[in-house]
């Protein structure tokens, strides 16, 4: 069983109001509870033999859902600081963005910006698709309109910007690996 992470040292992060971090932290506690009730009625069912039923099935692909929903949120509150840390040019994420992906840091901010800005939900699409098999997220940044709808109404560059600002580098670089 999973048990909620505590996100209240964001309260007061610049750029984000504290109503909307308590909603957020309650949106994702609830991802977690959901998570650990597919669980156990799982567990339940199998122990019923019920794994060739419509029922299992459906709520295995719920558990998808609810799983990656918590787990988003936590690598997302987990790379925000209210004391933000600079990308150092000569780390191994920076040389990794430069030479590997995308030719320098400037163009990576350009694409990762755009594809936050780019129409559409979530994660990039919703929480149980549009995840590469075995990848690790190393900057995650929720572009639901909860995450900023409150705040920003429609101005989702405003957001971004104020996202790009709250970044721990620390920690995404120690995602890296």
């Amino acid at each position: 069983m999973f048990d909620p992470k505590n996100y209240d040292h964001l309260i007061g992060l610049a750029g984000f109001s504290d109503q909307l971090l308590k909603n957020h932290f309650t949106l994702y506690q609830g991802y977690v509870t959901n998570t650990n009730k597919l669980i156990d009625i799982l567990e339940a069912m199998e122990k019923e033999g019920k794994y060739a039923t419509p029922e299992f099935a459906e709520l295995n692909r719920r558990l998808g859902w609810e799983f990656n929903g918590m787990r988003l949120h936590e690598l997302y509150f987990g790379n925000m600081t209210k004391t933000p840390t600079q990308l150092q040019p000569n780390s191994d994420l920076a040389q990794k963005l430069k030479v590997n992906w995308f030719n320098s840091l400037e163009n990576w901010e350009k694409d990762f910006r755009a594809m936050a800005a780019m129409r559409g939900i979530g994660w990039i699409d919703e929480h149980n698709t549009g995840h590469f098999a075995g990848a690790t997220p190393l900057l995650v940044m929720d572009v639901f309109e909860h995450a900023f709808m409150l705040d920003y109404g429609l101005k989702r560059a405003d957001y971004i910007e104020a996202f790009v600002k709250a970044i721990d580098w620390s920690v995404v670089e120690k995602r890296l690996g």
